[in-house]
């Protein structure tokens, strides 16, 4: 466990990117955590926390804590002195994405005034990928995959757009036309991968290639 050296005289705001695993460690400072895109797990003494677009977290002084993000998240972090009171693990429910603050004192008090955070089922975002990759080639509606969760299809839109970064056809699209890009390469028929990858037809799935990446078959097949 590594510790940081000191305690602040001042609150100081960074965006920061959290990527992978971050080890545990504490501080002699209070640090606010507001998420800003992507997901972040953070263990708090034991306890598992998210922060993203719509919850954040205050971790106090002293406490013992590590994080990790499969995907990527950026998070608004505020090291904060003992002297602000934030003495207690608290999960924040904030009311919209977090944009710059014009002051290290709105984020302060943003976090005194947040609402308490509800606990909400964590998103199995590799179960989903798993399954979707093993079958791209049925229809996956955004209502198949809410579904799988057990979510409703606005709580789920929402949920995958914060921890994902985009919209769920927008995700399923790439997936698609990852595992064409792979076959292609390979040297499969576009028809062949056509079928495989859920695409109407060869002409419609290159079309998208040439549309999303610039790419089509021939250039694939010599790379």
């Amino acid at each position: 466990m590594t510790h940081a050296p000191s305690a602040l005289s001042i609150a100081v705001a960074e965006l920061r990117r959290y990527d992978g695993d971050h080890g545990a460690h504490d501080h002699a400072f209070a640090q606010l955590l507001f998420g800003v895109k992507g997901a972040l797990d953070v263990e708090v003494n034991g306890h598992l926390m998210r922060v993203d677009a719509v919850t954040g977290l205050v971790v106090p002084a002293g406490a013992t804590h590590a994080s990790f993000s499969r995907h990527g998240a950026s998070v608004w972090v505020i090291d904060a002195p003992d002297s602000q009171g934030f003495d207690r693990v608290r999960p924040l429910a904030l009311p919209a994405p977090q944009q710059p603050a014009s002051s290290v004192a709105v984020w302060l008090e943003l976090a005194r005034t947040a609402p308490r955070a509800a606990p909400r089922r964590k998103l199995d975002a590799a179960g989903l990928e798993q399954a979707v990759d093993a079958s791209l080639h049925e229809p996956w509606p955004t209502e198949r995959m809410a579904a799988w969760f057990a979510l409703s299809v606005p709580q789920f839109h929402a949920r995958w757009c914060q921890l994902m970064g985009q919209t769920p056809q927008a995700w399923l699209r790439q997936r698609r036309l990852d595992q064409a890009q792979h076959l292609l390469r390979a040297g499969l028929l576009a028809d062949a991968v056509a079928a495989q990858v859920g695409y109407a037809s060869a002409s419609a799935l290159l079309y998208a290639l040439r549309r999303e990446r610039g790419l089509g078959a021939r250039t694939l097949r010599r790379r």
